[in-house]
Parts: C-alpha cells; sequence; structure tokens
C-alpha cells in the first residue's frame, strides 16, 4: 500500500466482527486497506461503503459490486447512507487523522518535513486553508487554536509572534512558518512542536473534532442492537472525545440519572483498549500513536 499503510489492521477490522451478509462502513477509506480486508470476509450478500471526501482517494476505487464508495466527509454519514437506502447498518469503523498520501504530497502542505504551500485541506474544495488562519485570523483566535488544538502552553507567544512576521510579509508556505517561528523551535525538540503547530492548524482547517463528535453521536441511530464500531485515534485530543462517548454518551459532564439513580448510555466498549505491536510500529512508524476502541449498543 504505496498509498497509506493501514495501521491496526486486522485488530481493527476483527473488532467490527463481521457477518457474511452484513453491511458496513469504512468512514476513511484513503487507500482502501481497511476497505479490502473487510470485503475479504464479506459474502457475496455483504456490502461496504466507503468515505472519503478527498478527490485522490477516487483513484483507489474498489472494482467489486459490493462496494461503494461516497466522496463526502464521514459527518454526513447517515444522510448518504438514506440515500442508498440504508437506515441500519453492522459496523463503521474509522481510522482517524491525516493518510500517509497526504503527509507525503508536499503541495498539499500537510507536512513539516517538505516545503508546500500552506493548505491543510483534507477535501479541496473547502474554503479556507492554513494559509488564511495564518494570513486573517486574530492574535487572539491563533493563541486559542494553538492551545486547544495543538496543546501549546506558549500558544500566546507564538500567535504574537505570526501576526507580528506576517505584518512585515505574506507566510504562505511550510518552511516560511517555520522560519517565522524558529525562535520557539529548539533543536532538541524543533520535531515535536513544529508537529503541535501543524495539528492544531490541520484541526481548524478540517474541523476535526467538530466532524468527529457529530460522527459519534449518529452511532447509536445507526447501528444495529449487535453492530460494531471499530475506531483508531492518533492523538489525546481525539482519543479523549472517543473513549468518553464511549463511556457516557457525551463530550463534557457526566449523564443524568432516573429516579432509580440508574442512567442510560448508548453504547458500551467491547475489551480493552488495543494499540500497535512494536513489530508493526517498527514496521509503520507512523503507527506509533494509534489507540484503537470497540464499541457496540448497549444492552
Amino acid at each position: 500500500m504505496n498509498y497509506h499503510s493501514p495501521v491496526l489492521l486486522k485488530e481493527s477490522v476483527d473488532a467490527l466482527a463481521i457477518k457474511q451478509d452484513g453491511v458496513y462502513v469504512d468512514v476513511t477509506f484513503g487507500g482502501g486497506g481497511h476497505s479490502r480486508e473487510i470485503l475479504s470476509r464479506l459474502g457475496a450478500e455483504g456490502r461496504l461503503f466507503g468515505f472519503d471526501q478527498d478527490p485522490d482517494a477516487l483513484e483507489n476505487v474498489i472494482d467489486d459490486s459490493r462496494f461503494t464508495l461516497i466522496p463526502e466527509n464521514f459527518r454526513y454519514i447517515s444522510r448518504f447512507l438514506r440515500f442508498h437506502g440504508v437506515r441500519k447498518v453492522d459496523g463503521v469503523l474509522a481510522d482517524l487523522g491525516v493518510s500517509s498520501h497526504q503527509f507525503d504530497e508536499a503541495e498539499r502542505g500537510f507536512s513539516i518535513r517538505f516545503d508546500g504551500d500552506l493548505d491543510m485541506r483534507m477535501n479541496q474544495k473547502s474554503k479556507i486553508s492554513a494559509k488564511e488562519i495564518i494570513a486573517n485570523y486574530s492574535e487572539e483566535k491563533l493563541a486559542e487554536i494553538l492551545f486547544l488544538y495543538g496543546e501549546l502552553r506558549n500558544s500566546r507567544n507564538i500567535a504574537k509572534t505570526i501576526v507580528e512576521k506576517r505584518e512585515q510579509e505574506k507566510i504562505e508556505t511550510s518552511f516560511q512558518l517555520k522560519e517565522a517561528l524558529q525562535r520557539f523551535l529548539p533543536k532538541a525538540k524543533e520535531h515535536k512542536i513544529l508537529a503541535q503547530i501543524f495539528q492544531a492548524i490541520r484541526i481548524e482547517v478540517n474541523e476535526e473534532l467538530d466532524v468527529l463528535k457529530e460522527f459519534l453521536q449518529q452511532m447509536p441511530g445507526l447501528l444495529k442492537d449487535e453492530g460494531r464500531l471499530s475506531v483508531i485515534s492518533y492523538h489525546s485530543l481525539e482519543d479523549r472525545l472517543v473513549k468518553r462517548f464511549i463511556r457516557t454518551g457525551l463530550f463534557s459532564g457526566e449523564p443524568e440519572k432516573d429516579f432509580f439513580g440508574n442512567t442510560s448510555e448508548p453504547l458500551q466498549k467491547v475489551g480493552k483498549l488495543i494499540v500497535p505491536t512494536p513489530q508493526e510500529i517498527n514496521t509503520n512508524n507512523r503507527a506509533r500513536s494509534a489507540k484503537l476502541r470497540i464499541a457496540t449498543i448497549k444492552k
């Protein structure tokens, strides 16, 4: 898989407990690695739907009558499945974050390794890119996203520097942003801090946490009674949302109790947290931060 090496491939598909005649959804189709594994376990009557908003992913479409690729953001999963006559499914798999292909294409602007246009849009039709955020967001707004999404303690100073530098000259490429923030990048921590900065901007560009919340909220109504949810996340912001929603059905606060002190969470976890083996991390370094959580409808 040159386009994207699927992480936790066997574990995440095992988690779906696939029925041969079931209906499944891979909401992050990408290179199609997880989808091909699901199809290999489905019978002739089974069906698989894939979602991917990145036009590049359309080049990986699988020629299989059981498979349908929907070129949309998975925040609209229920709406587009209904369009295809599907109201309930047996399982949903989500491999969150950025694909290897997106990181490796310099012009997409996702990577700190290459100089490229500050874009970071997963959907090229989206109106706002990283360039617009760097050029137009207020100092306060920049500081907020750097703190919330990049978990950077010195977010205010970084935001202040961006605003000062952009007044002197436009910041339009990855390396221009890196150069502008050089004083915050000590050699020993340069890669880590840059990754946090890029992550924060990327999440804002693609509304990633809002998308994840909207997606999770649809799961209780979309999954059949024994349906499975299999979610791989790559950073703590995503993982906390997934873990909390599986546990409580909420993203903040605690579930309300009825007269008898009982709560009614829609999902329940299946098994324990799964992480890649040292062997997989050695083969695919991008797997190092992956966490797989599995859930089903609460009985």
